[in-house]
């Protein structure tokens, strides 16, 4: 054993010299650079993480209060509120992936839209609180999810456009 070691030592070029002058500084500098680095990069993806949870804890808070409140006056809606939660939920999901300074204001604006469609929501559920089992309301309801729904599509492709401005359309055959 004590033989393998001697050869060992002996084969090998071990580097026995002193360091430059000013190493250990250097290595302090780059090694708190590093992690200066690294601090920023967890900021920031823990920002987007509570962006995304803060937004996809918003809209499915609002939907179990809304939930109880609209099945109990109408239960064959609860299949299709529940559809259009969840599609909204993970468009949601989805957008948050592309924000960043760049789309920050795109992202916002899409979001105050389907805020005032969320309040033309809370209207529908008084009146059909008030009227009952109206048609009209219950398809104003569906509607105004569609049209959410639109305004997140909408905003997947304004951002896929940032994101690359050469993709083309299939739908249409022209640029987006």
């Amino acid at each position: 054993m004590k033989d393998k070691f001697d050869d060992f030592f002996l084969n090998n070029d071990f580097d026995i010299n002193e360091p430059h002058s000013g190493h250990e500084d250097r290595f302090l500098r780059k090694l708190s650079r590093q992690q200066k680095s690294r601090r920023r990069i967890s900021w920031t993806w823990m920002s987007a993480a509570a962006s995304i949870l803060l937004l996809v804890s918003f809209f499915l808070g609002k939907y179990t209060t809304q939930e109880n409140q609209v099945h109990s006056i109408f239960p064959e809606m609860a299949e299709t509120e529940t559809f259009f939660v969840n599609t909204i939920a993970q468009e949601l999901t989805e957008i948050e992936k592309y924000r960043n300074i760049e789309t920050e204001s795109i992202i916002e604006d899409a979001l105050d839209q389907i805020e005032e469609l969320e309040d033309q929501f809370q209207n529908f559920k008084k009146d059909l609180k008030v009227i009952g089992n109206e048609k009209q309301i219950i398809k104003g309801m569906i509607n105004n999810y569609q049209q959410r729904l639109q305004i997140l599509e909408h905003l997947l492709f304004q951002l896929e456009y940032i994101k690359n401005p050469n993709k083309q359309n299939d739908n249409n055959n022209e640029f987006i």
